[in-house]
């Protein structure tokens, strides 16, 4: 069968990735065009690659409005290349700004959708429930609340597990123990304690300058900020000249490997530390608009994807508007080695595996895929 993917951002590169090779083995015969990136390429072949997510990323309202022209001919673009495709399903993965409008015309055509990887609705922007209702022909989930979440606006999802533990159990062989990480980026023998403030150039503006501030109140850790290389250096350098903190790029896995604890802006990130065994800090600091909104965007009682799964506060939240760090300090001290919270975390991050479910969610996604597309159902 024929198969065309639609992965917008790094998490859908990887989780596409994971996908296509799980489809590999549920059906041999297997023909893929995708937009992605370079995992997916290497997955699915390079020749298949027909858009870089680097070329389609625009976040935030105005970088949107910038390039809407831009986003127009995208958009087009992609509709031609399914239609010269023609598959048997169109699978959409997260990235829903652009894929809904996707689904909204492959259903127009008579192809297949199927959804990978839900739109956050719970979280924000509910009206898109009527979309996926009206659009999507199966929704597969990543998150056990979702199995209830998503049944009360008549969807029925399927879960599987969670791609993440795919992805973690693949990479921890490769990570290097802790002492090469330190010598291979300079570090000296103090504890290290990550910091990961996200991934756009909004969040490491807002975020770094607090994760900062916190840092200084603690001399004896060294703190290593977790970068990303399609962000420039300079962004980084603005906040951390003449800091005693050190920056790697795309080591995040690795640095949370050697830490002790971490401080984390929301995200997926926040889980991936979890899954990893490193108490956290979830730290993310919003303008005084965002701030004082939030009961009117934000439809969930956490941010946190640990919280949202565990459904309760097992990792601290601290949102704020302002710099002041006294919660952060009582809050990262509290899960440091002998502080009072640290066991009780890594006993929640152990129930949390659990609920998520074992690695092979990829190739059991897969199954079920072509499982619908072999002997579909109304």
């Amino acid at each position: 069968m024929k198969y065309y993917l639609i992965a917008g951002e790094p998490s859908g590169d990887l989780h596409g990735a994971n996908l296509i090779r799980g489809l590999r083995k549920a059906d041999p015969e297997a023909e893929f065009r995708f937009w992605g990136g370079d995992l997916m390429a290497e997955a699915g072949g390079r020749e298949n690659l027909q858009m870089n997510y680097r070329e389609t990323s625009f976040f935030g309202v105005v970088q949107v409005l910038k390039n809407l022209g831009t986003i127009r001919r995208q958009m087009r673009q992609c509709r031609e290349q399914i239609a010269a495709f023609a598959p048997d399903v169109v699978i959409l993965i997260d990235y829903p700004g652009f894929n809904l409008k996707i689904a909204r015309w492959a259903r127009q055509q008579g192809l297949r959708t199927f959804y990978y990887i839900a739109p956050k609705v719970w979280a924000s922007r509910e009206g898109r429930i009527r979309a996926i209702q009206r659009d999507v022909d199966r929704l597969f989930i990543i998150f056990p609340f979702e199995c209830d979440y998503f049944p009360r606006h008549g969807i029925r999802p399927i879960f599987e597990g969670n791609p993440l533990v795919d992805a973690l159990a693949e990479r921890l062989p490769q990570l290097p123990p802790a002492d090469e990480f330190r010598r291979r980026n300079g570090l000296d023998a103090r504890p290290i304690i990550a910091l990961l403030a996200g991934s756009r150039r909004s969040e490491i503006r807002k975020n770094l300058p607090l994760m900062v501030a916190l840092a200084r109140r603690f001399p004896d850790q060294q703190f290593v900020v977790a970068g990303v290389s399609w962000l420039e250096p300079s962004l980084y350098e603005e906040y951390l000249a003449g800091t005693p903190l050190r920056r790697v790029c795309d080591q995040t896995y690795e640095t949370l490997r050697a830490a002790e604890a971490a401080v984390v802006a929301s995200g997926t990130a926040t889980l991936e530390t979890a899954l990893l065994g490193v108490p956290e800090v979830v730290v993310y600091r919003l303008s005084w608009i965002e701030y004082h909104g939030i009961p009117l965007f934000l439809h969930c009682p956490w941010v946190s994807l640990v919280n949202l799964n565990l459904g309760r506060e097992a990792v601290a939240e601290v949102l704020q508007s302002n710099l002041d760090i006294s919660r952060a300090e009582r809050e990262l001290r509290a899960i440091l080695p002998g502080g009072e919270r640290r066991e009780r975390m890594l006993a929640d991050f152990d129930r949390l595996r659990t609920i998520i479910g074992g690695p092979g969610a990829s190739d059991r996604f897969a199954r079920r895929m072509v499982e619908l597309l072999k002997n579909p159902k109304p």
